[in-house]
């Protein structure tokens, strides 16, 4: 049976888009360095979770992407202080015209552009 190992984004700065993944997450370079050009962040201390990687890309960010990261959050409290912690950190709010009247999520984007998303799991 097959599992997610990595999941590959692009940024144009690398070594940006690794700092604040890293914070984000309080995940690690997996070789203990970052390459300008490409580097892979796992957990720290050997926890659980697929590999962040990071390659060096030259093309737009697509406006509404076909693939995007979601981040769980415990409840609505949780999810309130993570978008917060997550804009500290150079995120961004996006502008979203598709939520729905009572959504569970927050669209955000990283300081490269990429989106992702914030989703209050226990959301009812």
């Amino acid at each position: 049976m097959l599992t997610i190992g990595t999941i590959v984004m692009g940024a144009e700065d690398v070594r940006r888009a690794a700092d604040f993944w890293s914070r984000a997450l309080g995940y690690v370079p997996r070789d203990g360095e970052v390459d300008e050009d490409w580097t892979v962040l796992v957990p720290a201390d050997g926890a659980a979770g697929p590999g962040l990687a990071l390659g060096r890309s030259v093309t737009p960010v697509q406006e509404r992407p076909r693939v995007h990261l979601d981040l769980y959050a415990a409840d609505a409290a949780e999810q309130e202080a993570e978008v917060a912690r997550l804009v500290s950190l150079g995120a961004r709010h996006v502008h979203w015209d598709s939520y729905p009247e009572d959504p569970d999520f927050v669209v955000l984007a990283d300081p490269e552009g990429n989106r992702f998303c914030v989703i209050d799991a226990a959301h009812g």
